[in-house]
């Protein structure tokens, strides 16, 4: 019984390793989230972060951050070079951090994409979310606030008007590093694993393109391609490519975004919804009006919740940033989309490659050709009555005879008396009076 004993004991610790060495952004926090819950479920004893960004998003960081802590399995962290910013706040969540020399840790002030500082609202939480992640591991909360706050003194460590950045032997110092390593071997020794095996985190490919297309910069594309698909497919009579091309980057948009648990059915059903009503518009009510602008609304609204980690209409865990950034991303994407579209449309059929499949050339009458009856002309400021509804076309009947017409302005319902206000392109234009 005591050999049985002393040959479990000698076996070697099982390390889980994996990587976070890019932005800091939805797909660090899905291969990380995947990272830990696999460690738990090989259940093995200490899990190994091989680190190097200069941070990205608060909202993926903090989630990393949670996961991080509630880990039921020690996490050690090693730091190759960087950890700013958001890859400072995973740091402090470890239970361990090792640094390799060179490499520094800090710089946690949040900003834009233009590098300018937000406002101080998003400053107050990044704050306070450095000082409670510091706390929770027994190290200086003042000074990991003052990563964040250039306002905040803490003596021997930082000057007003600076974000405090630590070198590795000020790390060590101040407690944020446990020791200076070159090699996953030394720091694991100096923690106390000699004799370990390695799991290394693999992902397929499907991890991999999943993990690139709920990228944001990938997702506003793809939202370029729907609008941009829909406008041109109704610009064109029948099923052709655009609309597959649209419905390609829906699938494509939708289907990571909801195997990643973002995405849930009704905000799904909310952009579809929204299409529909967009197509209403277009095709059966005349005008542009209420349905329209409520399905721009409801598709907008869909594309950007789908981006959020909201739990059913709980929206208490999102970081309201990231809620603004997506409705951002699909309001600009779409809009930018659909005017690039117009734009495109107007330019491609003056180019050489496309300009057969338009009509350009011009009958002279000159050279014998005859314009059609001028009769209709004469008809302008006529009255008659709505033959048929016109919404916007359909008949009206003037002095007992029936004339293509087409409404000037809104819908005119059969029986309603016209008045003939022009006449093009082969049809009667008509007024309601």
């Amino acid at each position: 019984m005591m050999a049985f004993c002393m040959a479990v004991l000698a076996q070697p610790a099982k390390v889980y390793q994996f990587d976070i060495k890019e932005e800091i952004a939805a797909p660090v926090w899905r291969t990380t989230q995947m990272a830990i819950d696999e460690a738990h479920e090989l259940d093995v004893d200490v899990i190994f972060i091989q680190m190097n960004t200069y941070g990205g998003a608060v909202d993926a960081a903090d989630s990393i951050r949670t996961k991080i802590l509630r880990s039921k399995i020690p996490v050690i962290v090693h730091i190759e070079n960087n950890a700013a910013s958001a890859g400072a706040l995973i740091s402090l969540a470890c239970d361990s951090i090792y640094m390799k020399p060179g490499s520094t840790i800090g710089a946690a002030t949040v900003v834009d994409q233009s590098g300018e500082q937000v406002p101080d609202k998003y400053q107050s939480y990044m704050r306070k979310k450095m000082r409670a992640t510091a706390e929770e591991n027994n190290r200086d909360p003042d000074i990991a606030e003052a990563m964040v706050d250039p306002d905040k003194e803490v003596e021997g460590v930082s000057e007003k008007g600076k974000v405090v950045t630590l070198t590795v032997t000020e790390a060590i110092e101040h407690g944020f590093c446990d020791g200076e390593f070159d090699t996953m071997d030394e720091a694991m020794t100096h923690a106390g694993y000699e004799d370990y095996t390695v799991v290394k985190q693999t992902l397929s490919s499907t991890d991999r393109i999943i993990g690139w297309l709920i990228n944001p910069a990938v997702s506003g594309i793809l939202i370029l391609v729907i609008f941009g698909g829909i406008y041109f497919e109704l610009q064109s009579p029948g099923l052709g490519f655009p609309i597959v091309a649209a419905v390609a980057a829906a699938i494509l948009y939708f289907a990571p975004l909801y195997l990643q648990g973002l995405a849930d059915n009704w905000e799904i059903l909310i952009f579809i919804v929204g299409i529909i009503l967009i197509a209403v518009e277009l095709f059966v009510i005349p005008g542009f009006g209420v349905a329209g602008i409520v399905g721009i609304a409801m598709a907008i609204t869909g594309l950007s919740l789908s981006m959020v980690g909201n739990i059913g209409f709980d929206f208490r865990p999102v970081d309201m940033s990231k809620l603004v950034q997506s409705f951002m991303i699909a309001t600009i994407a779409s809009t930018v989309s659909v005017a690039g579209s117009i734009l495109l449309a107007a330019k491609l059929f003056q180019t050489s490659l496309f300009s057969n499949l338009v009509l350009n050339t011009v009958q002279e009458k000159s050279e014998g050709y005859v314009g059609t009856s001028t009769k209709e002309f004469e008809l302008i400021g006529s009255t008659g009555i709505a033959y048929t509804d016109l919404m916007p076309s359909g008949k009206v009947e003037i002095e007992n005879k029936l004339y293509d017409a087409t409404s000037e302005i809104g819908f005119i319902e059969a029986g309603n008396s016209v008045k003939v206000v022009d006449y093009a392109a082969a049809q009667l234009k008509v007024r309601s009076i």
